[in-house]
């Protein structure tokens, strides 16, 4: 029973953590740039990259060899923007207003800023044909064209979505020339109508919360914008009119009827439900991230598959594909690139795999511990089969009577006398007589009823009931010795390469518990293990 419920304990375990994982090579690409909060990409060429921190903007023309600061900002760099129609224009959104460069970065001119810190920090930007969007954590401003104006015609929203802070902002153009623009702030998800805006989703976010989060002395007590609301991002199918998704605390919603309906996506092989941004990538493949994790989701599975399984992070803030099929990462700890396209649809394994890689398996194990202690099941097989043929053979009795005698006899002869002539008698000789006598018997019984049932049978029941007890003893001492091994091997290829002493306790642990499953397979796991020269490989 014991050895069970471990059993059950490590598929809840494995379960949670997920079922599939892609197994992705994460490159770090910004040198000693570190905790990007945004990033784009050219979307002609895949050398050219943008990312932002609290540093300013940066730019890579060489795929990240080499970065340069081409925009000091003193705030952090919410989000930026490559204007696909104006292939030159960038945008940058910041805690200090909005950046705009019709240059590729050259030049920086601030177009936007704020009556103070909320309409200053901006978040989102979406910019159409005719109408540039901005949003804040004071609600929503628009502008008609900056470069004509140079961003000195902004007005505030003056409807339901004044001083609300913008979440997300997405469209999706349409043959007329026309735009369908939707919008997700702290209160839930809107879509403009005729000029004004339709709620078509609501957020749970109490009154009290709304007012101590848009209190202004309070900015710095809530750097993320979502803080007191459960939603995180919106995003739009562009192939797909009506398909939009949004992301939230509670998992991922999806809705085909332009936000009429809305159904959430299954969080199966999510670590966390907590989406914090998605995309919709070009081959109409869903993309999305939690706070430490990249996934994919699986349409024909239903399930969400991890692509940050070697990707040795605490927060990811953003994400971007190109048109080769790299993926780009930006993190806490610098911008990572790692190619989907050397994926396969049948790359898909447990996602233990690979920390029990060149290893012997838990079934592998439990067989050569069965085998060591000699309390297979096959061996109780053995018995009953030998004990019913035992009642098909004879039993077998020799007897064997040797005698061997020796008799003697003394004989006395002789003559009658008579008066005048006496008789003489004579002694001898001996009379001897010898016996030897052998007898053999055979005798053969069968006891038939010993085919039905025996007393051998009843020894068998007892000994294979302790056989059992032992080998469950057994197996459950090695299934968790096994498991506790793999957990620990997992902590100690999370941990980073500085912390060198609790690697080194790792290390003895792990050199431990393989003795120890040594000591119970009688050497067949260090036999068969097959470790890397070095057991944290680098990613």
């Amino acid at each position: 029973m014991r050895r069970y419920i471990t059993l059950a304990i490590w598929l809840v375990f494995i379960i949670t953590l997920n079922c599939f994982a892609e197994d992705l090579v994460w490159r770090q690409i910004s040198q000693e740039l570190t905790d990007i909060s945004a990033v784009t990409l050219h979307p002609d060429n895949p050398d050219i990259i943008y990312v932002g921190s609290s540093r300013g903007v940066f730019k890579t023309e060489d795929a990240g060899q080499t970065w340069r600061n081409i925009l000091f900002s003193q705030g952090k760099v919410n989000f930026l923007l490559f204007d696909r129609d104006e292939g030159n224009s960038i945008y940058a959104a910041t805690e200090k207003g909005l950046y705009f460069s019709d240059d590729q970065g050259r030049h920086w001119r601030r177009v936007f800023k704020g009556k103070n810190r909320l309409e200053d920090n901006c978040i989102s930007i979406a910019v159409l044909p005719h109408q540039i969007y901005l949003g804040t954590r004071a609600g929503l401003f628009l502008s008609k064209e900056i470069k004509k104006d140079d961003g000195r015609n902004w007005y505030k929203d003056p409807g339901i979505l004044a001083d609300i802070p913008v979440l997300a902002i997405a469209y999706r153009l349409e043959g007329s020339g026309s735009a369908q623009i939707y919008l997700a702030n702290t209160e839930g998800v809107f879509r403009a109508k005729a000029g004004l805006w339709d709620k078509i989703f609501t957020a749970h976010l109490s009154e009290d919360d709304k007012d101590k989060f848009l209190l202004e002395d309070t900015l710095e007590d809530h750097p993320d914008s979502a803080s007191c609301s459960d939603l995180r991002y919106i995003s739009i199918d562009p192939h797909n009119s009506g398909v939009l998704y949004l992301s939230t605390q509670k998992g991922v919603y999806k809705t085909e009827d332009d936000g009429k309906t809305w159904k959430p996506l299954s969080s199966q092989g999510l670590l966390s439900r907590d989406v914090r941004f998605l995309f919709v990538s070009s081959k109409r493949n869903l993309y999305a991230a939690t706070e430490s994790g990249i996934f994919r989701f699986d349409e024909e599975e239903l399930r969400w598959q991890e692509l940050s399984l070697r990707l040795m992070v605490k927060k990811i803030n953003g994400l971007a594909l190109d048109n080769q099929d790299n993926l780009y990462a930006a993190t806490d700890k610098g911008l990572f690139k790692a190619n989907l396209a050397l994926l396969s649809q049948d790359d898909k394994y447990d996602v233990l795999a690979p920390y029990i890689k060149g290893e012997p398996g838990i079934r592998e194990v439990h067989q050569a511990a069965i085998e060591y202690a000699e309390v297979s099941p096959e061996k109780i097989k053995q018995w009953r089969r030998q004990a019913a043929k035992r009642a098909l053979l004879p039993r077998l009795s020799i007897d064997m009577d040797y005698d061997k005698n020796k008799t003697i006899s003394n004989s006395i002869w002789g003559t009658y006398g008579t008066n005048c002539n006496p008789g003489k008698y004579f002694v001898g000789p001996d009379d001897t007589t010898n016996y030897r006598n052998r007898n053999w018997s055979i005798s053969l019984t069968w006891e038939l009823g010993d085919l039905i049932w025996s007393d051998d049978q009843t020894n068998i029941d007892v000994r294979s009931r302790l056989m059992v007890q032992l080998r469950d003893d057994i197996l459950d001492e090695v299934t968790k010795i096994y498991f506790e091994r793999l957990r620990i091997k997992m902590e100690l290829l999370n941990l980073p390469f500085q912390d060198k002493n609790k690697r080194c306790e790792k290390e003895l642990k792990i050199q431990e518990l393989t003795a120890m499953l040594d000591a119970l397979t009688g050497g067949y796991f260090s036999r068969q293990l097959q470790l890397e020269p070095n057991l944290n490989p680098k990613y």
